[in-house]
């Protein structure tokens, strides 16, 4: 079992619309999750379980969450959310751009999840380059991120706004949309601190394949 597989698979059923609430329909749809799946090295089933917030956003059933309850999903992501260790907040954007190339991670047969060889699978969902022909739109498009927003040096002040929301998007996706199906990179572990800034090079470095 693959968590990236098991991510996308429950993405998309979720992607249907609102629907109904259907209690029978739900219990039967949980078992059958749980009777599928079986722990498997450092893959266990203990992956479906859903915490609150991802629990909140699977009932609303692809409606949107009250205002209030949005809100403060929101605002205790953003509270998980810490700054780099050494408040610089880009790395290598050719390191980078191989972490975005790498789908792989978190798969039953690595020895633990301190090893897992994990990348951030981003042309999954998102175009990045202008060389890239394969890439999903399942999120959108982050060819020019930086060089549409202006950022021509990411150390300046004018351009702290928009590093610190790529740095909180990427480490909790939903310090700044409740029910985002993004990974929680950062706050789940998924990927390292130094791996964190390689991608936020990727998006911000005016020397990246992202903004040529």
């Amino acid at each position: 079992m693959k968590f990236k597989t098991l991510y996308f698979l429950l993405a998309g059923l979720l992607a249907v619309g609102p629907v109904a609430a259907d209690t029978k329909t739900d219990a039967e749809f949980n078992q059958m999750m749980q009777s599928s799946f079986r722990d498997e090295g450092i893959a266990t089933v203990d992956r479906l379980k859903q915490d609150e917030t991802n629990a909140a956003c699977s009932k609303a059933m692809g409606a949107h969450l009250p205002a209030a309850s949005a809100q403060s999903i929101e605002k205790a992501a953003l509270a998980s959310v810490r700054p780099p260790s050494d408040g610089k907040y880009l790395g290598d954007w050719r390191a980078g751009e191989k972490l975005a190339q790498n789908g792989r991670g978190m798969t039953w047969n690595e020895k633990s999840a301190a090893t897992s060889s994990n990348g951030g699978n981003c042309y999954n969902c998102h175009q990045l380059s202008k060389a890239e022909l394969s890439f999903g739109t399942i999120g959108p498009s982050l060819y020019r991120y930086g060089a549409n927003r202006g950022v021509t040096d990411p150390q300046s002040p004018t351009a702290k706004p928009i590093v610190e929301y790529a740095w909180n998007k990427l480490n909790n996706s939903k310090a700044t949309n409740a029910c985002s199906d993004m990974p929680r990179f950062g706050q789940a572990g998924l990927l390292s601190e130094a791996q964190l800034k390689d991608l936020m090079a990727l998006l911000l470095d005016p020397e990246s394949v992202v903004n040529r």
